[in-house]
């Protein structure tokens, strides 16, 4: 990174001002106004940080629960009606998918006690992609909801298409279901009437996409057999240092600070994610969430508009040197990359793939020589190294990034805690399904166009067109005669 000599001089008094209000965070203030609530993920990893008892017996006696369930499912003291659990199937969204989606993909073996599947969207076919590859293993599946609110819609139709492929394999889903939600939200209640086995919180003070050392990511960890102490004890020991106000010895505000530099604090340049592990693939994507949603806002913390936010792109390399490297080298310089380097290459012996290479020299030596080649051609990068994929090593990179933009938050005056844009897209979903049923209502034998069943409804034609197109391509009622203009294609019932 160019920075110049006076850069992180010049940046005194904001990282002072950022280090000062992550002390108050951390203390139990406020921080995400709009919902009024303390944003407490810190406190995950070291309970004796809450700032009352009642938080800290909380979140232990909720780690207590959950080691005590995956031991009790691992021991067959907790079973189906037939058999033993041995697959684990998650249904969730954002960020109730994407931690453990993460980490089940960082840390897992052919020797963990289950295997994972996922349901993270509401995508019908994608639901159906899933179900084959539990064929004759349904009976010893667990699954797991997980929805803050209980009401999230890509969760909720997850958990009812589950439900409709158990009973239709004639078993109760009760005896396999778990919720990890919100105390008394829709789910809880659902989940309490219909005898599930378990029930664990997610509490108002985490936010999803910080929610990955809660129940959220813990309760599938410890499931898969993963290392939890050791998860949160890497995240705790990234906080400890990372509380430092000096900022040349603080690695997330040094972090935080390169990205200010990099987009000129005001997100000029995108973040591109390259680790050289397998293992970390599905971090860029994780880090998506993290670091789009908690830092792209219209408004500042006094409302004052600044379009504010970073995209975050990534792969993994050296696959993605085969990939978009060469725009990265050549092309538009309009981003920063961040190369994250494994050390140890394996868990194995090395093999020799010419001469005394081993395939880990080669992806140690791609790593060096592309960040050396961005650099020859004034593309700017940063370098992180760890030393093995571990649940420690883990925890700490996770935690490395949370405090890192709550860091960058404060140096550009934006909330990196609140995600309004996400429920305004919620509300524009709701009232396109509520003119889904309308327009068909209006359908009847008759054929008419789009336009004609909008100014029936007073609605805007395009939408009731292309509702319509969904309608015909879903529903075998619902058909059309197609014309050379596609405005004139007329839908009618059979």
């Amino acid at each position: 990174m160019r920075f110049g000599d006076d850069f992180l001089r010049s940046m005194g008094a904001r990282a002072q001002k950022a280090f000062s209000e992550m002390r108050q965070l951390e203390s139990g203030a406020i921080a995400n106004p709009d919902e009024r609530r303390m944003v407490g993920h810190y406190w995950l990893r070291d309970p004796a940080l809450a700032p009352s008892a009642a938080l800290r017996w909380d979140i232990e006696e909720t780690n207590a629960r959950i080691k005590k369930f995956a031991a009790d499912v691992h021991a067959g003291d907790i079973t189906p009606a037939q058999g033993k659990f041995r697959h684990l199937l998650l249904v969730g969204i954002g960020g109730s998918a994407l931690g453990p989606q993460f980490v089940a993909d960082a840390l897992g073996t052919a020797h963990d006690p289950m295997d994972a599947f996922f349901f993270d969207n509401t995508d019908p076919d994608g639901f159906d992609r899933v179900w084959p590859r539990l064929t004759g293993v349904l009976n010893e599946t667990l699954v797991i909801v997980l929805s803050k609110s209980g009401g999230t819609k890509e969760t909720r139709n997850g958990m009812v298409e589950a439900e409709t492929h158990y009973r239709a394999a004639g078993l109760d889903f009760a005896r396999h279901a778990v919720a990890v939600t919100g105390i008394g939200s829709q789910l809880d209640q659902y989940a309490k009437k219909k005898g599930w086995l378990a029930r664990f919180p997610m509490h108002d003070w985490v936010g999803g996409r910080t929610s990955v050392m809660s129940a959220v990511g813990l309760l599938p960890m410890a499931l898969l057999g993963f290392e939890i102490d050791r998860f949160l004890a890497g995240a705790a020991a990234m906080d400890q240092e990372t509380r430092k106000d000096v900022v040349e010895q603080n690695a997330a505000m040094l972090l935080a600070l390169m990205w200010f530099y990099a987009g000129e604090g005001r997100g000029a340049k995108d973040m591109v994610i390259l680790p050289y592990k397998d293992r970390l693939a599905l971090f860029s994507k994780y880090l998506q969430q993290l670091v789009m949603e908690s830092l792209g806002k219209e408004l500042d913390r006094e409302g004052k508009i600044v379009h504010q936010g970073i995209a975050v792109y990534g792969n993994k390399g050296s696959t993605d040197q085969h990939a978009y490297v060469q725009q990265l080298r050549d092309g538009v310089p309009n981003f920063f990359v961040t190369f994250i380097e494994v050390q140890k290459d394996r868990a194995t012996a090395p093999v020799k793939v010419a001469g005394d290479f081993t395939s880990g020299d080669y992806l140690h030596g791609f790593l060096r020589g592309t960040r050396q080649a961005l650099f020859d051609k004034g593309r700017e990068s940063i370098t992180i190294s760890i030393s093995e994929v571990t649940a420690f090593t883990v925890g700490a990179l996770i935690a490395l990034y949370e405090r890192a933009v709550g860091f960058y938050g404060s140096l550009v005056n934006i909330n990196a805690y609140n995600q309004p844009g996400v429920e305004a897209g919620k509300k524009a979903a709701t009232k396109l399904l509520q003119l889904q049923t309308k327009v068909r209502a209006n359908l009847n034998k008759s054929p008419r166009t789009a336009q004609d069943i909008a100014r029936a409804l007073g609605a805007d034609p395009e939408s009731v067109y292309h509702v319509l197109v969904h309608l015909r391509a879903n529903d075998p009622l619902v058909q059309s005669a197609q014309e050379e203009e596609v405005a004139a294609d007329k839908f009618f019932l059979a």
